[in-house]
């Protein structure tokens, strides 16, 4: 069973623009497409408020607050239960999946994600949740890194601050620099 998977089904939801169906559609990967087929309007206000708690998991990971973190991850379990069933079409293909077929679409992934995250945080702590570092971005991710360093959610993001912190840098000097200037000219 690959929890890695199942807990980036999270941050994946974390992620998503849930304005409307078509943005949960879009949430939906390729070994998920008859989610997107199946998925109704409904849905939407249970994935937003999933999402929601599930954000709430990472800001309390991130901020050291793990039995707020486990005890939010309880609440969702109790919500979204595990099913586990053996999927696949032959004896090379089987595999596990936590929730029995034929469950609502919120049901099915909600349990994976939910799962899936509190299997990473039983195995990594809540210090591997992370939210950017990038003001402008706020998405969450999974600290993989082999020190637990990672600070951004994604290489863009870090370019994108470390550009703008670094032009910052230039502005105070040349600011300084004029300054310095009109002082000697006085």
């Amino acid at each position: 069973m690959n929890f890695d998977a199942y807990a980036r089904t999270a941050v994946d939801l974390v992620n998503a623009e849930l304005g409307d169906l078509a943005g949960l559609r879009a949430l939906f990967a390729d070994e998920q497409a008859w989610m997107r087929d199946e998925v109704v309007e409904k849905d939407v206000a249970m994935f937003r408020r999933a999402q929601r708690r599930l954000r709430e998991v990472f800001e309390y990971g991130t901020s050291g607050r793990d039995a707020d973190a486990v005890k939010e991850l309880n609440s969702l379990l109790e919500i979204f239960p595990v099913q586990p069933r053996i999927s696949g079409h032959d004896a090379g293909d089987w595999h596990m999946h936590v929730t029995s077929r034929g469950s609502s679409v919120s049901a099915e992934y909600l349990a994976g994600a939910v799962w899936g995250l509190s299997v990473w945080l039983c195995e990594y702590g809540s210090a591997r949740f992370g939210i950017c570092a990038d003001e402008r971005c706020g998405n969450v991710y999974l600290d993989t890194s082999s020190n637990n360093c990672r600070r951004f959610c994604s290489e863009r993001c870090a370019t994108r601050s470390h550009v703008a912190a670094h032009r910052a840098r230039k502005r105070a000097e040349l600011a300084g620099s004029a300054s310095l200037r009109e002082a000697v000219a006085l």
